[in-house]
């Protein structure tokens, strides 16, 4: 997030020079911490508050459900850090500029640009300065006094400090609309070696914490109607990826294990970027985009496609491949399923047909009822015919499919030519 183009010039004119200059490097030291969508809850505003929340709005730019854009002022409490994790641009080693806005100086920025319309909502993340404790109970009173002094209603989401207590994270849980608390790592392992302050435990219990509140909040409004709602969005995660010698196998595993837990919504994936130069980290020259692509399409997959997370990736497969989709893979590797008859197949085995998404599969189950469809029915339905003639039958698509083609020759066909990572874009409709 550059804020620099953000803001016309004369906030910043009639803008404390103090604040002005910790907006500019607090705002920098939060770029790299992607877990900070806006998402799904409504938040009323009532007696004449300032702002609102509606349908998951939440300055980084983040997409809601329905698929808007909002805007986000992504911001640092402080970049001053106890820890010295070998990723984090942060860390205590490093030789950088270090600053702390006020409690006050940040709601008061808040509604400023709040006012302004320049931002829908407040994602505030923190390095630990003193403890864990002492950085949290700060964050919550910015969300605090924002909620209670200002009235404001707009998004709010938190980075839960790991080692929190539970009292610190419960009272964040009141008035922020979503909670995280960044894994980093796959592996314990990999997280001690990289990061040898902080250990699995001190970053699952805060997420334990957000899930008990999570339920319990979630009882109590079946009894008492008034009951404060926790942390209504939910929490979310964050794992780097690329920085450890981890595989696919034990990332997308150790997602579906968090997918399980009632409050978690969201695990984001962030290719390692290299800000530091030391040895316990590998010797890259661009984060690996194409296999954070990757594990997002196998996330999408997951969670809207129903796949089990075993038929992604395994023991025998336990890295997804890069120049294919996860779904074509699959597919690949499973012609026995194939081809599926589109006007008869069960809708849960249309999800799985590579160029069929979502949307697409919801179309054909619900034409089919009026009549038999033809591969131009399939092509205005949004399906890529390109990926799924070799995977379907239907009225009168030829007969040559995965098992005619061979799927050697349909993973040659179908694996795009070379191209630069940086211009990767994130195709969910496959």
């Amino acid at each position: 997030m550059c804020f620099r183009s953000s803001f016309p010039l004369f906030t910043f004119v009639a803008m404390n020079a103090k604040v002005f200059d910790k907006l500019k490097i607090l705002a920098e030291a939060a770029k790299y911490d992607v877990s900070c969508s806006s998402s799904g809850t409504v938040r009323n505003n009532p007696n004449k508050g300032l702002g609102n929340t509606v349908g998951g709005m939440g300055i980084c730019h983040s997409f809601t459900e329905d698929g808007r854009c909002v805007s986000l002022l992504k911001i640092m409490l402080t970049n001053h850090c106890i820890y010295d994790c070998a990723y984090c641009a942060n860390r205590r080693s490093n030789d950088i500029q270090r600053t702390t806005f006020s409690v006050a100086e940040l709601t008061d920025l808040t509604i400023e640009f709040y006012r302004r319309n320049y931002i829908e909502g407040l994602f505030l993340s923190s390095g630990i300065v003193r403890n864990s404790d002492y950085t949290m109970e700060r964050m919550v009173r910015v969300a605090k006094d924002l909620r209670l002094v200002h009235r404001y209603n707009g998004y709010i989401h938190l980075k839960s400090i790991p080692g929190a207590s539970r009292e610190l994270v419960t009272e964040a849980g009141l008035y922020a609309d979503r909670l995280s608390c960044n894994v980093e790592m796959p592996s314990e392992e990999s997280l001690k070696l990289i990061a040898p302050d902080k250990d699995y435990q001190q970053v699952f219990r805060p997420m334990h914490y957000i899930q008990q509140g999570f339920l319990e909040s979630k009882e109590n409004k079946k009894k008492f109607r008034n009951t404060p709602r926790f942390a209504p969005a939910g929490q979310s995660t964050q794992m780097i990826v690329g920085g450890s010698p981890d595989d696919d196998n034990k990332i997308l595993h150790l997602a579906d294990a968090m997918y399980k837990r009632p409050a978690m919504k969201r695990v984001y994936y962030s290719g390692y970027i290299p800000v530091n130069n030391d040895a316990r980290l590998p010797a890259i020259d661009k984060p690996p985009l194409l296999r954070e692509n990757r594990l997002y399409q196998s996330d999408w997959l997951m969670r809207f496609y129903g796949f089990k997370v075993d038929e992604i990736v395994n023991d025998k497969h336990p890295n997804l491949e890069l120049e294919i989709d996860p779904k074509l893979s699959w597919a690949l590797r499973n012609p026995q399923f194939f081809p599926l008859n589109v006007n008869t197949a069960d809708y849960e085995m249309i999800l799985r047909i590579p160029g069929v998404g979502v949307k697409s599969a919801k179309l054909i189950v619900s034409a089919r009822r009026y009549g038999r469809l033809t591969s131009e029915n399939l092509r205005k339905m949004g399906v890529v015919m390109k990926r799924a003639q070799y995977f379907i039958t239907c009225n009168e698509l030829p007969t040559y499919t995965i098992h005619e083609a061979k799927p050697e020759y349909i993973r040659r066909i179908l694996t795009p030519k070379k191209k630069d990572e940086s211009q990767l874009k994130i195709d969910f409709e496959y």
